[in-house]
């Protein structure tokens, strides 16, 4: 995979385009630099929330997600290239399994608030979903394998997951939304 940069500034990207891990050149705004940057957006969400106070054990786990995001947006760098594999969407599916087991069943709508790390677990799902959309977007054009796409669609359901589980961690629950709230004659 591509060299280690050893100078950040190098001026190639001044006339609007960027180079992708296999040494072509591609537009700033191309499909394929939109994916691989709301990628690293979440990653970056996702290094915010590890800032918090969070349960014992999940710490690991997401700097481990943050390593496999990385390799994610080194998939996309390269077209063709393949660095998610099922291993790493079977192991969201055992999180979710898993974080899921010990809330309870939801009968209505959350809102996304409650504690800090709860907010930021749920920006996170936001950040997620829309890299996920990117990634559609880009299999739509050209072709990518199928593992990034599930990949991020299993990690947004794991961060709204883990924002019920920070709600608690920090001595709340969820924050209900409320049907007709705010609405005049309600």
């Amino acid at each position: 995979m591509g060299n280690r940069l050893s100078k950040i500034a190098t001026r190639t990207g001044d006339n609007g385009t960027t180079g992708l891990g296999d040494g072509s050149r591609v537009d700033k705004d191309s499909l394929r630099v939109q994916a691989m940057g709301d990628v690293d957006e979440m990653n970056s969400h996702l290094g915010l929330l590890l800032c918090e106070d969070l349960p014992a054990g999940l710490r690991e786990e997401l700097v481990t997600i943050q390593h496999d995001l990385f390799d994610l947006g080194g998939e996309l760098c390269i077209p063709g290239y393949t660095l998610i594999k099922d291993e790493q969407v079977a192991r969201l599916d055992d999180m979710l399994a898993r974080y899921n087991a010990n809330l309870p069943p939801l009968a209505d709508f959350i809102l996304p608030a409650g504690s800090r790390a709860a907010s930021q677990a749920h920006v996170c799902r936001t950040v997620c979903r829309r890299a996920e959309r990117a990634i559609v977007t880009l299999g739509k054009a050209e072709t990518l394998n199928d593992h990034p796409r599930q990949y991020m669609n299993r990690l947004s359901d794991l961060m709204f997951v883990l924002a019920r589980v920070l709600n608690r961690h920090a001595g709340g629950g969820d924050v209900l939304w409320e049907k007709g709230r705010g609405r005049q004659g309600s």
